[in-house]
């Protein structure tokens, strides 16, 4: 899930290191070197996403972990901006130049199925199965009782070659949502829209009845950014089933039809989609910045000191385009609009579970044996109940306390309250990065005010307007591709045949969306292109891993 910390992010530095003095080094018995700093930790380069507000080598928690399991870290750091922090990430392994551990986030840059694939069976990413059994009880734990989790960690070949993180997170499960100013639909004396053409005349409303006030026309009916944007994906499941991809943002190219693995993209429904969000952009009611701005671009969109101008957004929650707790209350605007209904009847959701599904936590072979050992101890107490509370928010009484007389949880007992707005200490935990065991005993535990606008009402706000897309997924459509391995032989030509496709795809959608290409006389140009592109042979080997999945074979 995207943290529900405010995400404006800046211009950070993109690698930094951390001095280590007086070093030795020995060869551990699989030969790969082992750094020791003058005060006996071992060292250990590792790459990692690091926000805005953090400094992973000065951070409460990298020093903790750093005592603890006696762990000199020497950080390799991109930014939260996914498409950058990918870039990084494959250039470091092409270039044979890669750390000891990645430690990712999954909705920033986290691995592929495809990637941990190609990368365990080219030695790249080491197998951690052995490594758990003799040194993470918790671990094994959380393996052993999460059929699912288990499934999507262990490779064909009965390897562990990375582990995804597991957060049992309701809103992120259904991630395709719309947010709508509804202080803007009261002003115009407008409904909640249910429909596509509903959505249409509201937006139209938006850009021409000056619903700020402020006498210009300096509305925008809709925008979002490309890395967190369910623009596509929101409209079209009022046209056909869109699947939810990866946490990268990226959609996924397959669903079911029965036990047939097919692509929705070709499909005429999916034209008929394209066609209609083609027609709002045409009218002006999408904003063209949608598709090129990034996150912090839609954050200043958001908090213009001048006025609110932001009529509806598609994301997953709104702390990505607004700041919470502004100061003019701008924020307690915005509503969830539920999935809306199109022309044939249709009213689909994505279904994100699990809702981390990308690869975090990967050893590569540059890592000594002892820095393998005290990084996967180092997780296994993440696992525990008090390193996933120290590592999510930091120490107690800085990130969060236990509960007090009269707190109540989102659902059931109360268990912890985590400080936010003025009272949360910035560079204190690890947040998202440490996200490995948040099971939904632990998540409902979270203390919540009733006041779903207040500041810390936001997870009990989420949680209500994710009630409302609950039971619009079509599961039988839905594609178990966590769960489902292809064979690792051919991980390296699913990794190729999947960023050709994702690649082919998405710019095509653009190009029909924005109008450089009429949908009408260049569909079946891009049907057949994507053939030529390789989807016969990505689905043929989807089909057979997941023949291989049903018949209780991996």
């Amino acid at each position: 899930m995207r943290s529900t910390k405010s995400r404006v992010v800046a211009a950070l530095v993109a690698a930094t290191a951390l001095a280590v003095a007086g070093c030795s080094s020995d060869k551990s018995d699989d030969g790969a070197t082992n750094e020791v700093s003058a005060d006996g930790k071992v060292v250990i380069d590792t790459f990692s996403p690091q926000g805005p507000d953090d400094k992973l080598d000065s951070n409460a928690v990298t020093k903790i972990m750093s005592d603890k399991f006696k762990i000199q870290f020497r950080w390799q750091t991109t930014t939260y901006d996914g498409g950058p922090a990918k870039e990084k990430r494959q250039i470091a392994l092409a270039s044979g130049d890669y750390p000891d551990l990645f430690m990712l986030i999954p909705w920033v840059d986290g691995f592929t199925q495809a990637e941990v694939l190609k990368l365990g069976t080219q030695g790249v990413a080491l197998p951690l199965e052995d490594l758990i059994k003799d040194n993470a009880p918790n671990i094994q734990k959380a393996l052993d009782s999460n059929k699912t989790f288990k499934e999507m960690s262990t490779a064909p070949d009965g390897h562990i070659y990375a582990l995804p993180q597991w957060s049992d997170c309701f809103h992120c499960t259904y991630p395709d949502k719309l947010w709508i100013n509804s202080t803007w639909l009261k002003k115009l004396g407008l409904q909640m829209p249910k429909t596509t053409e509903e959505l249409r005349t509201v937006l139209q409303a938006f850009k021409t009845k000056d619903p700020n006030g402020n006498g210009k026309a300096d509305e925008i009916p809709m925008t979002t950014d490309p890395q967190d944007s369910s623009l596509i994906a929101y409209l079209m499941n009022a046209f056909t089933y869109d699947p939810v991809g990866a946490n990268n943002g990226v959609r996924s190219l397959i669903s079911l039809d029965g036990d047939k693995v097919v692509t929705p993209v070709s499909k005429p429904e999916f034209k008929e989609g394209l066609k209609y969000i083609n027609s709002l952009f045409k009218e002006g009611l999408i904003d063209q910045a949608a598709f090129t701005q990034n996150a912090q671009a839609l954050q200043a969109q958001g908090n213009n000191p001048k006025a609110v101008t932001l009529g509806s957004v598609p994301v997953l929650w709104p702390g990505i385009f607004v700041q919470l707790g502004s100061k003019d209350g701008r924020d307690k605007q915005y509503d969830a609009v539920p999935p809306l209904t199109g022309p044939e009847g249709k009213n689909y959701t994505g279904y994100n579970y699990p809702s981390s599904t990308g690869y975090t936590f990967m050893l590569t072979n540059k890592a000594s044996k002892e820095a393998q050992v005290a990084a996967v101890k180092m997780l296994d107490y993440i696992y525990s109940d008090e390193g996933r509370e120290v590592s999510l928010m930091g120490p107690e009484g800085e990130g969060w306390r236990k509960p007090q007389a009269g707190d109540i949880a989102l659902e059931g007992e109360p268990g912890w309250y985590r400080f936010s707005g003025d009272k949360a200490k910035k560079n204190i935990a690890w947040d998202a990065m440490a996200q490995y065991n948040i099971t939904l005993a632990f998540r409902n535990a979270q203390v919540v005010p009733k006041d779903i606008y207040s500041s810390d009402g936001l997870e009990r706000r989420l949680f209500q307007a994710t009630k409302q897309y609950e039971g619009h997924e079509d599961k039988a459509q839905w594609f178990p591709g966590t769960s489902v391995w292809p064979d690792p032989s051919l991980g390296s030509e699913l990794a190729t045949l999947q960023t050709n496709l994702n690649s082919y795809v998405s710019q095509n959608q653009l190009a029909f969306i924005t109008g450089t290409k009429d949908i009408d006389a260049g569909w079946d140009a891009f049907v057949k292109g994507l053939d030529s592109t390789g989807m016969k042979r990505y689905l043929e080997i989807q089909q057979q891993a997941y023949d291989k999945y049903k018949s209780g074979n991996k």
